[in-house]
């Protein structure tokens, strides 16, 4: 099973899920947002969004794909572009934080390990950017696929909470935790491949 995970762009913005396409919730105020859902422009909008976060930010999502199939998404951003964060009781998003705003994966694919590798996906671009943590608004009643992340997934692939609160607590991911086992492993493979490079090389006679 050949899976890859390929930055956010205008051009795979297609592949998202149609609902998820022209879901603006986390992109506009609530306000706006239900404005542009009136006017018929909701993935106008959310065109715009990325566009301008890529322009101004970077990257901010990543897409899925297992056998060239979209099977998933996941989508961070810093709080400044987030609107909607703080229209939850357990804002604000902490200054030294991205957050992470919502991820789907297709109901086949779950439940392989694909949720977690996304989080340590996002973690590693995080880090190499200069973040310290990830957070996000979990949602502890959570029943169905929805734009905010089931709270209980959130602590499984490794948040903790921050701010407690019976519907959305806020929970925390702190990068160097996330790839401190993943460094172990590359740091003893570096010393590995690094002793056998400077064995002597064998020569034609």
């Amino acid at each position: 099973m050949g899976r890859r995970l390929v930055p956010l762009t205008l051009d795979n913005l297609p592949d998202l899920p149609k609902r998820c396409r022209s879901c603006v919730f986390w992109e506009l105020d609530p306000v706006s947002g239900e404005a542009a859902v009136k006017a018929g422009r909701p993935e106008l909008e959310k065109e715009a969004w990325i566009s301008a976060v890529l322009l101004e930010w970077g990257s901010c999502g990543r897409v899925v794909y297992v056998d060239e199939v979209p099977v998933g998404f996941v989508m961070y951003a810093p709080p400044a572009y987030v609107p909607r964060s703080t229209a939850f009781p357990t804002s604000p998003v902490s200054p030294d934080a991205v957050q992470l705003l919502t991820a789907w994966l297709m109901p086949g694919y779950q439940g392989q390990g694909l949720g977690r590798v996304m989080v340590q996906t996002v973690a590693k671009d995080l880090t190499q950017r200069g973040f310290k943590a990830i957070e996000a608004f979990g949602d502890a009643r959570w029943t169905e696929p929805a734009c905010v992340l089931p709270a209980n997934h959130l602590l499984a692939v490794g948040f903790k909470t921050v701010r407690p609160h019976p519907r959305f607590p806020r929970l925390r991911l702190e990068l160097r935790t996330t790839i401190s086992w993943k460094e172990d492993v590359e740091m003893a493979l570096d010393r590995l491949l690094g002793a056998v490079q400077k064995e002597p090389a064998l020569r034609p006679l």
